[in-house]
């Protein structure tokens, strides 16, 4: 019997430390949590965690420091059965993390410090047995520019195709678009890479041809209001959210993504696969997924 592709995630690792309140706070203001929380996270570790479960082998090159924090993203990296054979542990440079607020409605907002994912080395992905039955990478803007060239570059010569999640957002170089055969972005993401704002799935797909000028592919999701495609075949896709219970949004971009990535490396369609993260996106807001 085959064994599913592997989805190769070169990303970020980040404990993240989850703090509950009524809402976020204001500028100069201090709230009153009433709870709080460590979950695994760090875009990178989170997709490849849902790769891995939406039938992918997940492969994660990633790097954590000599502490806690990187024995508990280890440990959780193997708790969700992906293949951390490339996830270095370094000194010189504590894990990375983060701090997550997150208010009565499910919405939440985060700071990051990035820590051991700068330290990433772009020639271990030099190595032949990181490449092993991969059929799709996956990037995000969470580890070095140059670490993501080098990843692409090496997919492409591979034949192996490039999902750039450009989150957060920042400038993404000419030579790295080139590289890129799906873009995915959010609705804020989109319109910090130059598209009109996005207020609905009319807008969402606006913005996704405006970015396909720079982009062979490019997911642009919307949140409740779902998502929008433009593909390398001009085809357009609109596709609205299935309505749920929202019990936390964190994290439900990153499981979009990494289930998109498994369903394109299994062989389906930019649409089907869409169709694919969007209910798996869904039922993680619902907390029908696991979360950490």
């Amino acid at each position: 019997m085959p064994q599913p592709p592997v989805v190769l995630v070169v990303g970020s690792l980040h404990h993240d430390i989850m703090v509950e309140a009524d809402h976020l706070p204001r500028a100069d203001e201090t709230a009153v949590g009433s709870r709080w929380y460590p979950k695994f996270g760090g875009k990178g570790g989170n997709q490849a965690v849902a790769a891995q479960a939406a039938g992918a082998r997940g492969r994660m090159f990633g790097a954590v420091g000599r502490d806690g924090f990187g024995t508990f993203l280890l440990e959780a990296l193997d708790k969700g059965g992906v293949d951390r054979r490339f996830v270095r542990t370094v000194d010189g440079a504590g894990s990375g993390m983060s701090v997550a607020i997150q208010d009565g409605a499910g919405d939440y907002a985060a700071t990051i410090v990035s820590g051991a994912n700068l330290l990433l080395d772009p020639h271990s992905l030099e190595d032949a047995d990181l490449w092993a039955d991969v059929r799709a990478l996956v990037l995000q803007n969470e580890i070095p520019v140059a670490v993501n060239l080098a990843a692409a570059g090496a997919a492409r010569a591979r034949g192996i195709p490039v999902l750039l999640n450009a989150a957060p957002a920042r400038e993404v170089p000419r030579d790295l678009r080139a590289l890129v055969d799906v873009l995915v972005v959010n609705a804020v993401e989109a319109e910090m890479s130059g598209s009109d704002p996005v207020t609905d799935l009319a807008s969402a797909l606006s913005a996704a041809r405006h970015l396909a000028a720079q982009y062979d592919s490019v997911v642009v999701t919307a949140g409740a209001q779902g998502l929008a495609a433009w593909t390398a075949e001009d085809v357009q896709i609109m596709l609205p959210a299935r309505k749920v219970r929202v019990h936390s949004t964190h994290g439900a971009g990153d499981c979009f993504t990494g289930t998109l990535a498994a369903a394109l490396a299994s062989g389906r369609t930019l649409a089907e696969a869409c169709t694919t993260a969007s209910d798996a996106a869904a039922a993680h807001v619902a907390g029908g997924r696991a979360q950490g």
